[in-house]
């Protein structure tokens, strides 16, 4: 119930939701086919036909935004959930066991966190090649180390507890207790980077694709569209600003999720 009293968590939840309907919906209809060219209708702006307006081949623009928050959802999800699995286990690893394994993962961690995001992921698209999994590579791998931060640090301090060393006294394996006794209770602050980093994956692939080396058409991206605008900024705002506001709202939806989430855990931690 305490969710229900806290601004932030209710406002992120209904932005992304809405985002997430919008998304869903055009799995199932779109009022326009998303790549149906219209040469009578060419730079459409805004109407009850076109609510978004149309672009320089006649594409509706509200038929292709709805196409392309696919991409966004889904580079979020995949991306988040490889970097949360690498980076957990890489920070919980050198939390519970310190020592040489402590040193060699972190630093490796460190390496990776002195490399440019952005940068990192035009290396990793310019070798491996332009595709929706590289691009889920090169963001979860620049991510890794965030995650890995937060459960080292989590980890850290609960391994002390007096519950920890009971179970050690026991007898326990050390994995048995890492997975059973350890994670489960270092999992709050990973919920939160999870809602973060969503965030800062859709920026950074809409980014990707804005330069054209993320998702690839015939696939939609919002940062595609953006790029596709910027021969039109004057004469056809719309093709910029529909896109654009949507990335923004995505990335402020989950950034308030993320802040609802953390004073909601940190509640009921007191």
């Amino acid at each position: 119930m305490k969710a229900l009293h806290n601004r932030y968590f209710i406002l992120g939840a209904v932005i992304v939701g809405l985002l997430f309907l919008f998304m869903a919906v055009g799995f199932f209809y779109t009022p326009y086919a998303p790549d149906k060219l219209n040469a009578s209708a060419i730079y459409a702006a805004p109407s009850l036909a076109h609510p978004f307006g149309t672009d320089n081949l006649g594409r509706d623009i509200l038929s292709r935004t709805m196409v392309a928050a696919r991409s966004a959802f889904a580079i979020g999800f995949f991306t988040v959930l490889v970097s949360l699995a690498v980076g957990v286990s890489v920070g919980a690893a050198a939390g519970f066991w310190g020592g040489l394994a402590d040193m060699i993962l972190m630093r490796l961690m460190d390496t990776l966190k002195s490399i440019p995001g952005l940068l990192f992921a035009l290396m990793i698209a310019a070798v491996f090649g332009k595709s929706f999994w590289n691009t889920v590579l090169a963001i979860s791998i620049i991510m890794v180390p965030s995650f890995a931060r937060i459960a080292r640090s989590s980890v850290l301090q609960i391994r002390e507890r007096d519950y920890i060393r009971k179970a050690r006294a026991a007898g326990l394996p050390p994995l048995r207790i890492l997975y059973l006794h350890v994670l489960p209770n270092a999992v709050s602050p990973v919920i939160i980077m999870a809602s973060l980093s969503f965030s800062e994956a859709v920026l950074i692939e809409s980014s990707l694709s804005y330069l054209g080396l993320g998702v690839q058409p015939p696939a939609a991206s919002w940062g595609q569209m953006l790029n596709q605008a910027q021969s039109a900024l004057m004469s056809a705002p719309w093709l910029s600003i529909f896109p654009g506001a949507l990335i923004t709202l995505l990335v402020l939806g989950f950034n308030l999720l993320g802040d609802g989430l953390r004073d909601l855990l940190h509640t009921a931690r007191l």
